[in-house]
């Protein structure tokens, strides 16, 4: 149980950094990718763990309920990378839904914990987040809008997993005279 207990404080700690400097709010969409392998210290994708996922989820939802965005979750290469999330977010944002129901050996374990955590779960094919978050090396990029910013934080690892994290911008357009801020 103590790992347990440092996974969800170092989840939301890691969060609570990343929403701040992402100014995650209601509207705003975080993805984020997870191997319950690696944060066992296994290799990806050979030691899922619905009971790491669920510690992972817990501390998702912490910071969730602080901050009001919402949280999409990328599934295994074996469903496409597709996104776990609610009906009512896809609905709200036009996606394409896909059909399949994550389970730990087809979709990863933080995926289906998420699936089976959700008042009306489905996936869609593709998502473009304001943020993301990376736990051990799950590469979340495909699913972040087009100019993303790297984000270190203070934490560099939840259990055993390598911790890697991004907020977005909007492109930046112009040229030498550009203005980028209103001066007041």
């Amino acid at each position: 149980m103590e790992m347990a207990v440092g996974l969800r404080a170092n989840t939301v700690a890691i969060l609570r950094e990343l929403a701040a400097v992402a100014e995650l709010k209601p509207g705003r969409l975080l993805v984020i990718g997870a191997s319950t392998s690696e944060v066992a210290g296994r290799r990806i994708g050979t030691s899922g763990a619905l009971e790491v996922a669920e510690q992972l989820l817990a501390g998702v939802r912490e910071v969730q309920q602080e901050y009001g965005f919402d949280a999409v979750f990328q599934c295994c290469e074996h469903l496409n990378r597709a996104l776990v999330l609610e009906r009512a977010v896809m609905e709200r944002l036009g996606l394409k839904e896909v059909g399949a129901v994550p389970v730990p050996k087809a979709g990863g374990s933080m995926a289906a914990a998420a699936f089976r955590s959700m008042k009306e779960p489905c996936l869609a094919e593709t998502i473009e987040a304001h943020a993301g978050l990376d736990i051990g090396e799950t590469l979340i990029g495909m699913h972040l809008r087009r100019v993303a910013v790297p984000f270190r934080p203070s934490l560099r690892h939840i259990g055993k997993a390598r911790v890697n994290a991004a907020f977005t911008r909007p492109p930046l357009i112009g040229g030498e005279r550009a203005v980028y801020r209103l001066e007041l």
